[in-house]
C-alpha cells in the first residue's frame, strides 16, 4: 500500500505543480473544480443518499462556486468581502463546532446538517486554494506544511507511537505522531526560513513558525472530523478515485482545515 501511495503522488504531484505554477487564475480555479464537485458526490455518499440528491448536491456546490468567482474572486471583485466571510465561517467551524462534534461524539445524519456542513467544508477550501494561488510558492510551501505533518506523524506513529489519540475515531493515530508532527513542521519552518522561501511578513519570525504550527494542528483536526464522518458511515474510504490513497475528501481532508484559515491570517495580517 505504501508503495501504491509513492507511486500515485508521483504522477500527480508533477501535474499539480505545473497547474499551480503555469495556470492562470481562471484555469487553475477550473483545474480545482472537478476535484470539489468529486468531493461532493463524496460527502453526499457519506451522508447517505440516493444518486439524484448527490447529483443535485453537486450542482449546488458548482453553482456556489460560479457565484464565489462572479462576485469574489475576479479580479474586478463586486464584493470584496465576500470570500473574507466564508474564511471567517471556515475558523469558527474549525475551532467552535468540530472540537465539540468530536468530543461529545456527534453520529450527524440529518441532511440538512450535512449538506449546510459540506458546503462550509468544500467551498472555502476551494476559495482559499484559487486566491492564495496569486503567489504560487508560497501555497506550495503551505501544503507542504500539511504534507510533512501528515508524513511525520505516519512515520513517528509506526516508530514510537503508544498512547492513542483518539481511539474511538482513528486507531491509527498517536500522541507520539502528533509530537513527532509538530517536530516535523518546526524543522521544515527553519528550513525554508533560511533558505528565504517565506516572502509574506506574516510566515517569518516566531509569527511564521506559530502560523506552520498552528495549521499542523488544524490539519490533525481536519484528518480526524473525515475519518469521524467516515465511522459514521461505516467506511474505511471517501472514494477510490487515486489508488492507495482513497476517494478525493480522503486527500484533502487537512486542507479543508487549514487552507481558508491560512487565507484569512494572510490577510488580516499582510
Amino acid at each position: 500500500m505504501l508503495k501504491t501511495r509513492i507511486y500515485t503522488v508521483a504522477v500527480l504531484l508533477p501535474l499539480f505543480a505545473a497547474a499551480l505554477f503555469y495556470l492562470p487564475v481562471a484555469g487553475w480555479a477550473l483545474f480545482l473544480g472537478p476535484l470539489v464537485l468529486v468531493g461532493a458526490w463524496e460527502w453526499g455518499a457519506l451522508a447517505g443518499w440516493r444518486v439524484s440528491v448527490r447529483i443535485v448536491y453537486a450542482s449546488v456546490i458548482a453553482a456556489g462556486g460560479v457565484l464565489l468567482w462572479h462576485f469574489g474572486l475576479r479580479e474586478t471583485q463586486s464584493v470584496p468581502w465576500l470570500t473574507t466571510g466564508w474564511f471567517v465561517v471556515s475558523l469558527l467551524f474549525w475551532l467552535g463546532a468540530v472540537p465539540l462534534w468530536l468530543a461529545k461524539g456527534w453520529r450527524v445524519q440529518a441532511p440538512l446538517a450535512m449538506a449546510i456542513t459540506g458546503i462550509i467544508v468544500l467551498l472555502p477550501t476551494w476559495v482559499a486554494l484559487v486566491q492564495l494561488q496569486a503567489q504560487p510558492m508560497q501555497l506550495l510551501i503551505l501544503l507542504a506544511v500539511v504534507w510533512i505533518s501528515d508524513s511525520a506523524a505516519y512515520f513517528c506513529g509506526r516508530q514510537w507511537g503508544r498512547r492513542k489519540l483518539a481511539a474511538n475515531i482513528s486507531p491509527g493515530k498517536t500522541w507520539e505522531g502528533v509530537f513527532g508532527a509538530m517536530a516535523g513542521v518546526a524543522l521544515y519552518y527553519g528550513l525554508v526560513s533560511a533558505a528565504g522561501a517565506v516572502v509574506h511578513g506574516a510566515l517569518q519570525g516566531w509569527s511564521g513558525l506559530a502560523i506552520f504550527l498552528f495549521l499542523a494542528v488544524l490539519g490533525i483536526e481536519g484528518d480526524l472530523f473525515e475519518s469521524w464522518v467516515k465511522r459514521t458511515a461505516g467506511v474505511k474510504d471517501s472514494g477510490v478515485v487515486f489508488p492507495g490513497h482513497g476517494g478525493v475528501l480522503d486527500r484533502i481532508d487537512a486542507l479543508t482545515s487549514t487552507m481558508p484559515v491560512a487565507a484569512l491570517l494572510l490577510g488580516v495580517l499582510a
